[in-house]
This record gives C-alpha cells, structure tokens and sequence, in this order.
C-alpha cells in the first residue's frame, strides 16, 4: 500500500530515494540515495531546525514553493516548520538528514553499520 501511495504523490515516472537510517550518541542521520533524475523524497516538516548533507550529485529543494538548486558538497540548512522536499537533478544523487535527538531515543544501527573488530554490544 505505501508503496502505491509514494508513486501516487510523486507520479508514475518519479521514485522515493531508498533510504537507510541511524541513530547513535544523540544524532539522528538518514541517508537518501535518489537512483534516478527527477526521483523525490515525500514533502515534510520537522519541529526543529536540521541540516542536509549533499554528498554527491545535485537536487532542487522546494521550500513552500520555494526552489533552489544546490550542487555536492554542499550542506543545506532546512528550516523548522516549514515543508520542503528534494528532487534529483542527476542519476545517482545521496544526501544525508543529520540533526539532533531532542529527547533520548534507543539506538537504530543496522548490523552492516558496524565494522569488524567493534562488538555491537558495546555500541552507545
């Protein structure tokens, strides 16, 4: 079902970017890997000011109608309150959702997160 409600908001040509998410020592983090050129997250708004982190490729970020192209590396200041979304301007684009955790949470690592040699026990 969600799945069919993401192609219906972003239309039959456009894709969310997979995700994959973290939180450890008070950071929040969720990378975004748009595949494709017109691929978009879902439009939100946050409580709290964040940054985006743009690693590689280039996005159009639309603030309440409000566009403006960005070029990586570059960092992305998201305002609180306001809803936005990204769009990829080329294949193969990854940013990163980095803030602060307001309130402690439990960790989210994924096992592959975690090199050899780190027992993941003893992850805080």
């Amino acid at each position: 079902m969600r799945g069919n409600l993401v192609k219906l908001l972003l239309g039959d040509d456009m894709a969310a970017p997979k995700s994959n998410m973290a939180s450890v020592a008070n950071l929040w983090l969720r990378q975004m890997h748009f595949i494709d050129v017109g691929d978009k997250n879902e439009g939100h708004r946050h409580d709290y000011d964040h940054v985006t982190l743009l690693a590689k490729g280039s996005v159009e970020v639309d603030v309440e109608g409000h566009k403006t192209i960005f070029r990586a590396p570059h960092m992305i200041y998201i305002v609180a309150g306001k809803s936005h979304y990204l769009t990829a301007l080329e294949p193969d684009t990854v940013a990163y959702c980095v803030h602060a955790l307001k309130e402690p949470e439990a960790i989210l690592l994924d096992s592959n997160m975690i090199p050899s040699g780190v027992d993941p026990r003893t992850v805080a």
